[in-house]
This record gives structure tokens, sequence and C-alpha cells, in this order.
């Protein structure tokens, strides 16, 4: 029984300015430490599966409990590397993975040798485009390569990564104003998508939209609100805390009697005063 193929990476390289990049320099500035443990523990898990991760809810979990931090910390991290293109942003939104073009890049030079030898396949998450990709590394969107049995081929839909933007983000329906809510909210709908069969329809979509929107009050608290969903994998939203019931006039601290209003303290210190004389 032949042997099966390695992927990844037992070690991987890094560059000795790492620290002095201004983009790693600005996380550290937001972060601290946590900031780059974060980063570079989703490089190595990256790197030692091949080229790419699937940062779904599990691993999310097991992410926190190995590096000993929260949820929340872990997806402000993820968050803001994201939004700096340290990872590809349209493919965590459509597919909840993470990989870029730059580890793409250090991937196949680290493989060059093996490939040389054994081509390594790669599928739709590949994002280098054709004259960026060496010739051992095969990928089954360029054109003249497909597999024996024809399901990665080109023509098929079902591995165009465009394809699978175009599906999983509904036509761009759920744009909120407030980028930070929209980027998260955009998130939620990844990870819905990513763990069901069939994506979330239109109208699906907006009625999530319209639960986010009446579960909190402020953008901050719907901001929050989605975070909690995206990280406990709710299949909706509700809100963090129970909203005070209003009641009429003010607060009656003795229950067992009713509270007067507009009492008149002189009157009923001189009344006091005259049944003290008797």
């Amino acid at each position: 029984m032949p042997r099966p193929k390695k992927k990844g990476l037992d070690y991987f390289p890094l560059d000795a300015d790492f620290f002095s990049d201004q983009k790693v320099k600005i996380l550290k500035a937001r972060y601290g430490a946590d900031g780059v443990t974060v980063y570079l523990y989703l490089l190595c898990e990256i790197y030692k599966n091949g080229y790419y991760i699937n940062a779904d809810e599990d691993f999310i979990y097991v992410m926190t409990e190995d590096l000993n931090m929260s949820v929340d910390k872990v997806m402000q991290v993820l968050t803001f590397l994201l939004e700096r293109s340290m990872f590809d942003e349209q493919l965590f939104q459509s597919d909840a993975v993470l990989t870029s073009a730059g580890i793409q890049r250090r991937y196949q030079a680290a493989v060059r040798e093996r490939a040389k030898k054994t081509p390594i396949e790669v599928g739709r998450f590949w994002i280098l485009k054709k004259n960026e990709t060496e010739p051992f590394i095969k990928c089954a969107l360029f054109e003249g390569f497909s597999q024996n049995n024809g399901g990665f081929s080109q023509n098929n839909k079902g591995f165009s990564r465009e394809e699978s933007l175009k599906e999983s983000k509904v036509n761009n329906i759920y744009i909120y104003d407030n980028p930070e809510l929209d980027k998260v909210f955009r998130m939620y709908i990844a990870m819905r998508n990513n763990n069901q069969k069939m994506p979330l329809t239109e109208d699906q979509v907006n009625m999530l939209k319209e639960e986010l929107d009446q579960s909190g009050e402020t953008d901050e608290e719907r901001i929050a609100i989605c975070k909690k969903a995206f990280t406990s994998n709710w299949k909706g939203f509700y809100p963090l805390r129970k909203k005070k019931k209003e009641e009429a006039g003010s607060k009656n601290l003795f229950h067992n009697f009713d509270q007067r209003k507009n009492v008149d303290y002189d009157a009923l210190e001189k009344k006091l005063a005259y049944k003290n004389k008797k």
C-alpha cells in the first residue's frame, strides 16, 4: 500500500525582519504579545496542513484552549488580520478558510524539491494566478489540467472560487453602514453557509438581518450579539441580557404598600408633633 502524499510542511521560513513589518508592528501595538501569538499559531497550523486551514467553530475553540485566551480576544485579532489582508478576507467570508497569496508563495517555494518529483495538486482554495504558480503545482482551476474522474475540471462551477463567493454572499444584500457590524455579520453568514449543505437564501438573510436589528438597540450591542452568535454557532440572534421592564411611575421599594405621590411633609410633621403633645 503506497504511503499517503505529504501535503504539509515540517517547518516554514520566517523572515528575519518579521517584526519590522508595518502590519506586524500595528498588530503588536494593538494586541500586544497575544496578537503576535495568534498570528504565528495560525501560520503554524496552515503550513502544518499545507497552504490553508478551515477555521470553523471547532478550530476556534481548540485554538483558544491551546493559547489560553478568550474567544473574544482571538476573534478580535482574527478580525484585524482579515482587515489588514494578512489573510484572504473573501475566502474566509465564503468558506471560513484562512490562507493568503503570500502564504501560498512561501508554500510552493518550500515544497519545490519534492514537488518536482511528484507534482502537488491543489483545488479551489488556491488563489495565486496561473502565471504566479510554479509548474509543479497542478491547480484544478487552470486550463489544461483535470483529474482522471473529471471532478476537478475547470468547467466544473462547483470548484470555482468566484462562483463560491457569489453564491455565499447572496448578492451583497446584507450590507450595514457600520463597517465593523457589516464585517461580523458577513462572518456569521459565512459560518452558517459553511455548516449546512445549502447556502442561505436571500429571504433567510433578510430575516436574520431584521432579527439582529431587533436584538440590540445600538450597533455596539449588535456587534457583540453577532460575535457571540458566530462563536457559539447560533442559528439566530438573541439579546445578550434581558431588557428591564419599564414600570409606570417611580419604583416602589415597599412591595406590600402603595407609594404616595406629592406628600405634604410639612403638614405630616405638624400632625405627628400634635399627637406627641397629647
